[in-house]
């Protein structure tokens, strides 16, 4: 007799709980497996050096002939990101709306992956693997071809929402399908999985239009170039400032490689609406007055390496900034970026030129719901289980006090951990084990290479540096030289601290004169007598704790 374990359906979320980015969720049957999502996030301020961070896919490498498909909610980094790391592991057939599968085409074209198995499917479209029943559900966010996805299991429907938001005038006119979600509510819906992103935020998040009508006002009173920076995946955004600038008969450049290439694709694609001499290379923008150009750029963040950053730094090569210029920051700053953004803001206004921000205009919405939205998708799917996703635990914890006083019991509402497995019985959920679920950072062409120890070691040089003791050992004669030179980076300017590293010098002299007394002259324990002495002295001295690197020269 099958062990009755097995029947179970496991919710397994491998990121984007307690956390905002890298959404990766599984779902489990028997011995099959679908995926939903799977997307990146970006370093915070103590991953130094740290390009982006992709989930553990441990346990899907270990499951991989178990998986049936990877289903994509939207086109969003945090929901794409990963996904070209994931293949290079695993071949896997991956489903996704149009654009989805489009912006994911030109990621697999960087990494040099086959695209032969992705999928395009549309809003409405069931997709059966295996056991499951996948169906898409036309959603609304802040990019086109946003979908929710509804899974028909052999133990009920278990919905996830993605990110949405009820916009009812949005810009491509498609309207969250609230009729199927009736639908799915009243055939009865197992367990809910939503977006909680502005839990925390009474009422209902404005319409994206509303951006469209200050981008009119600003830009019918702007007396010269403007320069825009948003998302590069925030299609709708990147329309509204397309419609703006041609209404009043200005030409659109562009500047930042994924804004470029986003571009390129929802316009091949047929989600961008623009004239055919709207857009102008960033070649030809001295070509043009400034006030007939507006530059569309990424940076919108402040990310160190982006265009909008180059330009207030003065480093882009084809933009210089002019007093006369008006920058337009379209969106927020991502929790843990504040500080970035606003120094950005604070560089731009020291040059002499305006900025407009949120706090200054409506010149971003958010792409998600806040609480009176949450409520009416409860109301609709009147989940028997609630599990909110896609935030922190703040975020999480608002969510699920909100489906409580929907009616919900609180013994049915579970904020969990990525990587618990949550097994859905007749009994209730019931968390038993978990899963490797870790973050793997990407450094580089380096993918996991870097770990806490070196992130401590990055974090140690960037606060204190470090010293370099090079020691010279004559294997042969069996003789150290006592006289170590000392290379300081980071650390001190060493013609102005001569006393400190006079000092240090003969601390050195004293530990390798005692080892070789007592002929000590296996490197290893050289060097742990030269940095154990050398840090002490050093911290003694100078309440400083730099690197210390001990390195032997065979003479």
């Amino acid at each position: 007799m099958q062990n009755r374990k097995t029947q179970n359906l496991k919710i397994i979320p491998l990121g984007g709980v307690r956390e905002i980015g890298k959404n990766i969720t599984v779902v489990e049957y028997k011995n099959e497996i679908i995926i939903i999502d799977c997307g990146l996030t970006f370093p915070d301020d103590e991953m130094l050096g740290i390009d982006i961070v992709i989930p553990d896919f441990k346990y899907l490498v270990d499951n991989k002939e178990k998986i049936k498909g990877l289903f994509i909610t939207h086109g969003h980094e945090d929901h794409i990101g990963g996904i070209p790391y994931l293949l290079k592991k695993i071949d896997i057939p991956v489903y996704g709306t149009k654009l989805t599968i489009g912006l994911l085409e030109n990621k697999l074209k960087e990494h040099h992956l086959s695209r032969r198995n992705l999928h395009i499917v549309q809003a409405g479209d069931i997709i059966q693997a295996g056991v499951f029943g996948v169906e898409f559900i036309r959603s609304s966010h802040s990019i086109p071809d946003s979908c929710m996805i509804a899974i028909k299991t052999p133990k009920g429907t278990v919905l996830f929402t993605g990110d949405f938001k009820i916009d009812y005038t949005p810009i491509d006119g498609q309207l969250l399908d609230m009729q199927r979600l009736g639908e799915l509510g009243k055939e009865g819906v197992l367990a809910l999985l939503s977006d909680s992103t502005n839990a925390e935020r009474p009422g209902y998040t404005m319409s994206e239009r509303t951006v469209g009508e200050t981008f009119k006002n600003v830009f019918g009173s702007a007396k010269a170039r403007i320069i825009v920076a948003t998302f590069a995946s925030n299609v709708h955004r990147i329309q509204q400032v397309i419609t703006a600038a041609e209404y009043y008969h200005k030409k659109v450049a562009l500047s930042g490689r994924s804004m470029e290439n986003t571009v390129r694709v929802a316009k091949e694609l047929g989600y961008l609406k623009l004239r055919e001499n709207t857009l102008i290379d960033l070649e030809e923008i001295d070509s043009f007055r400034p006030s007939q150009v507006v530059l569309l750029t990424t940076g919108s963040q402040g990310e160190p390496m982006s265009a909008l950053t180059r330009i207030a730094n003065g480093e882009h090569r084809k933009v210089k900034l002019s007093q006369s210029d008006l920058v337009v920051l379209s969106a927020t700053p991502i929790p843990g970026n504040e500080i970035t953004v606003f120094s950005i803001i604070n560089n731009l206004m020291e040059k002499g030129v305006k900025v407009i921000y949120q706090s200054l205009a409506d010149v971003h919405v958010s792409g998600h719901a806040c609480q009176e939205e949450l409520k009416l998708i409860h109301a609709l799917v009147k989940p028997k289980y609630f599990l909110p996703v896609h935030g922190e635990y703040r975020h999480l914890e608002r969510h699920r006090e909100l489906a409580i006083s929907m009616g919900m019991r609180e013994d049915h509402v579970f904020i969990g951990h990525n990587g618990d497995v949550m097994e859905i019985n007749n009994r209730g959920v019931q968390v038993n084990q978990t899963v490797t679920a870790g973050a793997v950072m990407v450094d580089g062409l380096g993918i996991g290479d870097v770990g806490e120890v070196v992130l401590r070691d990055r974090k140690i040089l960037s606060e204190d540096g470090m010293i370099i003791a090079m020691i010279t050992v004559n294997r042969s004669t069996k003789v150290i030289d006592s006289n170590a030179d000392l290379i300081s980076r980071g650390f001190v300017y060493v013609k102005e601290s001569e006393d400190l590293m006079d000092g240090a010098k003969k601390e050195i002299q004293k530990v390798l004169e005692r080892c070789q007394s007592k002929n000590i002259f296996d490197w290893a324990t050289i060097k742990l007598e030269v940095r154990t002495v050398l840090r002490k002295y050093i911290y003694r001295t100078t309440k400083r704790d730099p690197m210390i690197i001990p390195i032997i020269i065979d003479a």
